[in-house]
């Protein structure tokens, strides 16, 4: 986790770091990424747990049962994995464009870390006051910092190209992220309610 703040203040040198150690693809997502989406899901899951979340359309706390919880940060936990995996599809299949010839580690790679403030900045969630869009507003602003020198740094594309694919990556990591964090703070926010969805029909077992 330190890596994050290592990210955030010192982007360059850090990035070198990282391209240097060559990480291969279970150290990344079993050793750093992994543990930062589930230290992040538990920290909101313990706030949800204690405080409830403020619900601005009701003007009240909203009160969530332990299953609820669980079984809310367990999906929460699977949309954060899925939004790093398929962020980093799109940034390869982008750089392929470019007739850069990277590999999908390389974009993993500069996904998993690049999305580091995003996944740190989720430790807010666990504030009963905290709107789920400040959280992601401060994270992706974060990101879309680290990766100015990340995705040139990892992927290295042809010095004409690499603004190009910079611009590329952000708008994959705003919509991305932006997508992920709608579906759930919907449900924060009291917008919908997974018991009467067709989430809950097709997999009735989570929301017991």
């Amino acid at each position: 986790m330190i890596k994050v703040f290592f990210l955030i203040f010192e982007p360059s040198a850090t990035w070198d770091r990282i391209a240097r150690a060559r990480r291969g693809f279970a150290f990344i997502l079993c050793l750093y990424l992994m543990p930062l989406i589930v230290l992040a899901t538990a920290a909101e899951g313990w706030g949800l747990n204690r405080w409830g979340k403020w619900q601005p359309r009701f003007e009240k706390f909203k009160e969530f049962s332990l299953p609820d919880i669980i079984s809310f940060e367990a999906i929460q936990a699977t949309l954060l994995l899925l939004m790093v995996l398929l962020s980093a599809l799109l940034l390869l299949k982008i750089s392929q464009t470019f007739h850069n010839r990277g590999k999908y580690l390389d974009a993993f790679t500069t996904m998993a870390y690049g999305y580091s403030p995003v996944l740190l900045a989720r430790w807010l969630d666990a504030g009963p006051m905290v709107n789920p869009w400040t959280s992601w507003a401060i994270g992706i602003l974060l990101t879309v910092w680290i990766l100015y020198q990340g995705i040139p740094c990892l992927m290295q594309p042809e010095p004409s190209h690499s603004f190009g694919l910079y611009l590329s990556g952000v708008f994959v990591v705003v919509l991305t992220s932006g997508m992920a964090r709608l579906l759930t703070a919907l449900y924060l926010l009291g917008e919908v309610d997974f018991h009467h969805s067709w989430l809950t029909h097709k997999f009735p077992h989570l929301f017991q």
